[in-house]
């Protein structure tokens, strides 16, 4: 069983920074595809980044250098760092792990809350 833990959400004024970690369990973690994905109120849930098992990223547009995501596959963990927040990345943030094609997947994060707010 794949289980999916985050940390690291709150309150933050416009302007700052937040990280955001997902402790992964249950299989390899060395060979997921990882991603980091929100849910603003009232809107779809959207990609935000991703990182793949040799460490290739992809970025959001909206998130294009104020975010960035890494992978410790020595800790099973994966990390958002978010500076630079604004408003409108109010979400509640999820972490995403893959083992397709090869295992299962896709698996979830229960969430947790940013909030950007003055």
């Amino acid at each position: 069983q794949v289980q999916l833990v985050e940390s690291g959400g709150g309150l933050v004024q416009p302007g700052g920074s937040l990280r955001l970690s997902c402790a992964v369990s249950g299989r390899r973690f060395s060979i997921a595809e990882l991603g980091w994905y929100r849910r603003a109120p009232g809107k779809q849930r959207e990609v935000v980044a991703s990182i793949t098992s040799d460490g290739s990223t992809n970025y959001a547009d909206s998130v294009k250098g104020r975010f960035t995501i890494s992978r410790d596959n020595e800790k099973n963990t994966l990390y958002l760092q978010m500076n630079s927040l604004q408003p409108e990345d109010t979400a509640v943030y999820y972490c995403n792990a893959d083992y397709r094609p090869r295992g299962s997947g896709p698996y979830w994060g229960q969430g947790t809350q940013v909030t950007v707010s003055s």
